[in-house]
């Protein structure tokens, strides 16, 4: 046990004094460990700390620290070190890589609700500026003010869009990176509002209102019972905390008088 914990100070140490530089060594090696790399992994990181964040540094965090753990293993199993030891040590490696992804995914599919309820007041928004400017252009105008979660699908929409895919394979991306209530539906609407002349525009324009209002709708009732829900579930501890309360004083009252 001294020897491993030895062996991590020393670690730690040549990698702080840049004795070892494990930055160097990701970056020699990062086309075999871009193999890794998640294909949803930017857009969760996006979606969680929003633009600022560099997905590049916290990849390189999560290589060092896997390679950091199977170092600590092996040395672990050092007097009896064999194949099975070190495949061990990479299972051990590897879990703590994709601790990280875990936590985005979770928290992702956590806020699936939340972004359920966002949706229909993004579209809205988007819904005015259609009026005005062609899809494409709306949608990319539409992106500094929209909710932060859906910054980062909307860039890789545009992207699409602009990299010279006109069919509705961009639109249904994003919709599959948004799982929720109606979100095919909406981008199969919002894609036919960009194709055809003006006639057809108005019509699918104010078919396309029609649903966003809908959507709205349901979002402000889901708010409303999530809300009386809430007042509900609060009325219920009071009034169980209160009876609770009047038992204790009636059996205090009943033991001292017994006493």
């Amino acid at each position: 046990m001294e020897i491993v914990l030895v062996a991590v100070i020393l670690i730690f140490v040549f990698i702080y004094n840049n004795t070892i530089d494990d930055k160097k060594f990701i970056r020699d090696n990062k086309k075999y460990f871009e193999v890794l790399r998640e294909e949803d992994y930017n857009f969760l990181l996006y979606a969680r700390y929003g633009d600022d964040v560099d997905p590049d540094v916290l990849f390189q965090k999560r290589i060092t620290y896997a390679i950091i753990t199977i170092f600590i293993f092996m040395f672990l199993f050092l007097d009896s070190l064999n194949l099975l030891n070190i495949v061990l040590a990479c299972v051990v490696g590897f879990l703590i890589f994709k601790m990280p992804y875990q936590r985005l995914k979770k928290y992702y599919k956590q806020h699936l609700h939340e972004i359920d309820v966002m949706l229909p007041y993004y579209l809205k928004s988007l819904e005015i500026l259609v009026q005005h400017y062609t899809v494409p252009v709306a949608i990319g105008k539409s992106i500094n003010d929209a909710p932060d979660i859906f910054k980062p699908g909307l860039r890789e929409l545009i992207e699409k869009i602009n990299s010279g895919d006109s069919s509705i394979n961009p639109y249904m991306d994003f919709a599959n990176e948004y799982p929720v209530r109606d979100s095919m539906r909406m981008m199969r609407l919002l894609y036919r509002l960009g194709i055809g002349g003006q006639e057809k525009k108005q019509e699918r324009l104010l078919m396309f209102s029609k649903t966003v209002s809908s959507l709205q709708a349901k979002a402000r009732e889901t708010k409303y019972r999530e809300r009386l829900n809430h007042m509900e579930q609060q009325t219920m501890i009071m009034l169980i905390v209160t009876g609770v309360g009047v038992m204790v004083i009636i059996l205090s009252s009943m033991l001292t008088m017994l006493g």
